[in-house]
């Protein structure tokens, strides 16, 4: 005989029945959520800003964009040291060979022999700036002023932001009483090296002794 069942528990049975293939929808809820939650995540990637990269990662041109917004001298010390790297690196063995041996020289005081090996560097490799501002220096050593500002010269048609050879320059033009155009030399440091402690002291300096003068 066929068993009937009672509508009663025929309405509860289909009830179930209904419930077992719903939607879970704790499971459509969590979705929501991990999704709203890696939009979120993006919208950070988004809007926070990137560390910056390791100087040693980073261009030329981005280093002397670094060191002019840099207020902070001891960071900006950082950062010159990074550009000096960049400069001292000839590319060639050669020329880093002739360079370590002039730098042995001059430390020294063997003058002729420090001459003879900058000549050396200056004629192999005449587009490598480095070569003519260590010249430039030893002639400044050595007092030879008009040679060290032909050799400044050449440093500045290679690299215009040489902020180096600029403060050399500036040190002779005291030296030889040109202070005025000092002054231009030393507020171009400052141009390119806003934190440059040398070239804050020498403007104000000059400043003072010019104002008499008009500047």
């Amino acid at each position: 005989m066929k068993e009937i069942i009672p509508p009663r528990l025929l309405f509860f049975v289909t009830l179930a029945a209904f419930i077992a293939f719903m939607p879970d929808s704790t499971g459509i809820a969590q979705e929501s959520s991990d999704q709203g939650f890696k939009r979120e995540l993006e919208e950070k990637r988004k809007t926070t800003p990137q560390e910056e990269k390791p100087v040693q990662q980073v261009s030329l041109d981005e280093l002397f964009s670094r060191l002019k917004l840099e207020s902070d001298a001891q960071k900006a010390k950082f950062i010159e040291r990074a550009i000096w790297n960049r400069w001292t690196q000839s590319g060639s063995e050669t020329i880093d060979l002739l360079m370590n041996w002039s730098a042995a020289a001059m430390k020294e005081k063997k003058w002729p022999a420090a001459f003879d090996l900058l000549d050396q560097v200056v004629v192999l490799a005449p587009h490598y700036a480095e070569g003519w501002n260590r010249r430039a220096t030893l002639y400044f050593l050595r007092a030879q002023y008009g040679r060290s500002i032909h050799d400044i010269e050449q440093v500045l048609k290679l690299e215009t932001r040489h902020f180096g050879a600029m403060a050399g320059l500036g040190n002779i033009l005291q030296k030889l009483d040109n202070d005025k155009r000092a002054l231009v030399m030393w507020k171009n440091v400052l141009e390119i090296y806003p934190a440059n402690k040398n070239a804050q002291k020498s403007v104000k300096s000059l400043e003072k002794k010019l104002f008499g003068q008009g500047i």
